[in-house]
This record gives C-alpha cells, sequence and structure tokens, in this order.
C-alpha cells in the first residue's frame, strides 16, 4: 500500500482485514474470539503503528475491560497468523494486508505523521539471506524499518510544493 492514497476508503480496508482474519483463522482452526477481533480492528484503525497500551487504554471503556497480559496475548496470537506485524524501533503494531502470504516485514515509516506502509522487496530479502549465510548466521526473524518523510510531509513542510 502507498502511503498516501487520497481515494482510499479505509472502513472498507477494516472490514477487509477482519474479513481475511476470520476467513484465515477458520481455515486454520484458530479461535479469533471477540477480544482478538477487536485488538486486530484497533490496530487497523488507521495506517499507523499503534502501541499495545493505545489498544488497552480503547479497550478500558467497554464492559470486562482487558488488562495488559490479555492485550499481549491477543497481539500475540494476531502475530502468530501473521495478521499483525510488531515494529521493533516503535515497539508499536500494524496490520497486515497480506496475512495469508508468507514474507519479511518491509517497512516505510513516516517520522511526522506515523504512516507505515508495508513492502516486499526480494532483492532487500536476498541480500540479508546472502549476509547471513556468509556469516554461518541463522535469522529467526527478520523486520527491515526504514524511517523518513513521506510525500505529504515533505510537502507539507515545504509549504505545499512536493
Amino acid at each position: 500500500m502507498d502511503l498516501v492514497d487520497l481515494h482510499h476508503n479505509h472502513d472498507r480496508c477494516v472490514d477487509d482485514a477482519l474479513q481475511r482474519a476470520a476467513v484465515l483463522c477458520t481455515r486454520r482452526g484458530a479461535r479469533l474470539t471477540r477480544l482478538r477481533r477487536r485488538v486486530l480492528e484497533l490496530v487497523w484503525q488507521g495506517h499507523a503503528a499503534v502501541k499495545a497500551y493505545d489498544v488497552l487504554q480503547e479497550l478500558g471503556g467497554s464492559a470486562g475491560a482487558a488488562k495488559p497480559p490479555t492485550v499481549y496475548r491477543a497481539l500475540d496470537f494476531l502475530i502468530a497468523h501473521g495478521l499483525v506485524h510488531r515494529l521493533e524501533s516503535l515497539n508499536a503494531y500494524v496490520g497486515c494486508p497480506v496475512p495469508d502470504a508468507a514474507h519479511q516485514g518491509q517497512f516505510l515509516i513516516c517520522d511526522a505523521c506515523g504512516t507505515v506502509s508495508e513492502f516486499e522487496a526480494p532483492p532487500i530479502q536476498a541480500a540479508i539471506a546472502e549476509q547471513a549465510a556468509a556469516q554461518d548466521f541463522a535469522i529467526a526473524r527478520q523486520t527491515v524499518e526504514v524511517r523518513g518523510l513521506c510525500q505529504p510531509c515533505r510537502a507539507s513542510a515545504a509549504g505545499g510544493q512536493p
């Protein structure tokens, strides 16, 4: 997904993510409980990374409010099923647009607005795998996070000039 899409229907985006999650969990025999579904919905509330305590705060207003361990267990479940990614540099979470495809996380993160865009670049993955093999290093988890400014934030900082 591009960082900015002026024609983006975010409600549809969230609905699609929740539907994909339900189908994927059913296919895998995993339970997408009401709490897990709600946590996933909160992670997808925007295209910026969401911290666990923000999710907890949002859940706080509902009956039977969740506690931190419950939210972290829900997030762990969502990560395990590829429905969300954890961004290490932000200690936050973002929804995965392709949860049923095996892939390595590569992200563009805007330092101004917080928008996160996931992409897949096989040459990056190949270069990392090549270096790991050359150094006899076993990769357990790979996330590439690139920080900078998205085009709208750059244009805003330049007084509207792209």
